[in-house]
């Protein structure tokens, strides 16, 4: 496998950083996750507009551009030979002092992993997946914005840790409000009396790529599609359930802490909402040659 680091394309065994990289040390860095199919990158462009915003956002000075990093993207895909996968991109902040300054780190680090990925398992793409309420909450606003995908990433680590000890593939997490922001690495749809729902953005959800795409599609096939603050008791009694995200795509959940969403099975309109997708990710995508 060979990995994009810092500009160069190596083996994995010669892709290494610093153990005094603050990445490692602070999880003090930001990254994205990307699909590509049929040897395009699918909303590369959007990717890299959020990574750049949330470095933005965290004060790291990016050294390449936007063009720069679409580029290095794709020449990571084409040199492993893969037509169709997942994309890890990480920046960190860099080789630096012990301590939490980060203007002791001169130069921000960047690697990309470009392989394959297989978050769950197909048949729960037919049957649905059980979710469970996780007691770890999402981080409020005035801790750190949801809108920041960082490497610190372990408030959404334990919430997982708690799904999988509840039985269940992935975890709902509420915000300190006690509505629900999103699921430990998904987004979250329901649809209730042929109307679409999402949690908004202030509630503390991330707005995933994946996630503007089902926006996007709504009109297309004819659904309303609300953003609107929403309970436990709104997806225990909702008609369908469907979770996003650029790994897991377009899933259907069939029960929330062993209670069952509708019929315990795929829904009419997430079926819908799955092929529109698939199909939209055949069809579009930056070329990776």
């Amino acid at each position: 496998m060979k990995i994009w680091l810092d500009g160069e394309l190596v083996d994995e065994s010669q892709a290494k950083i610093s153990v005094f990289d603050h990445g490692l040390l602070y999880g003090d860095g930001v990254f994205e996750g990307l699909r590509f199919y049929h040897r395009r990158v699918f909303r590369l462009e959007q990717h890299i507009d959020r990574l750049i915003d949330s470095a933005k956002a965290i004060l790291l000075n990016l050294p390449w551009t936007h063009e720069e990093i679409c580029r290095a993207t794709c020449e990571t895909v084409k040199a492993n030979g893969l037509d169709d996968g997942y994309i890890r991109l990480v920046v960190t902040r860099g080789r630096g002092e012990l301590g939490l300054n980060p203007y002791l780190c001169p130069k921000p680090s960047m690697f990309i992993i470009a392989s394959t990925i297989t978050l769950y398992p197909e048949e729960k793409y037919r049957e649905g997946m059980a979710l469970a309420t996780c007691a770890t909450r999402r981080p409020a606003p005035a801790a750190l914005m949801p809108q920041v995908k960082s490497l610190n990433y372990l408030n959404n680590v334990m919430a997982k840790v708690e799904a999988i000890q509840a039985g269940a593939l992935e975890g709902v997490m509420l915000n300190e409000q006690g509505y629900v922001a999103e699921c430990t690495g998904d987004n979250i749809f329901l649809i209730r009396k042929g109307v679409l729902y999402t949690p908004p953005v202030s509630d503390g959800s991330l707005d995933g790529i994946t996630r503007q795409v089902i926006l996007e599609l709504a009109p297309q096939l004819g659904i309303q599609a609300v953003e609107k603050s929403i309970t436990r008791y709104d997806i225990f009694t909702a008609d369908e359930v469907f979770l996003t995200g650029s790994a897991a795509e377009v899933i259907p959940a069939s029960s929330l802490d062993r209670r069952v969403i509708g019929d315990g099975r795929m829904g009419p309109w997430t079926g819908k909402f799955m092929e529109a997708f698939r199909e939209l990710t055949r069809t579009t995508g930056a070329p990776i040659d």
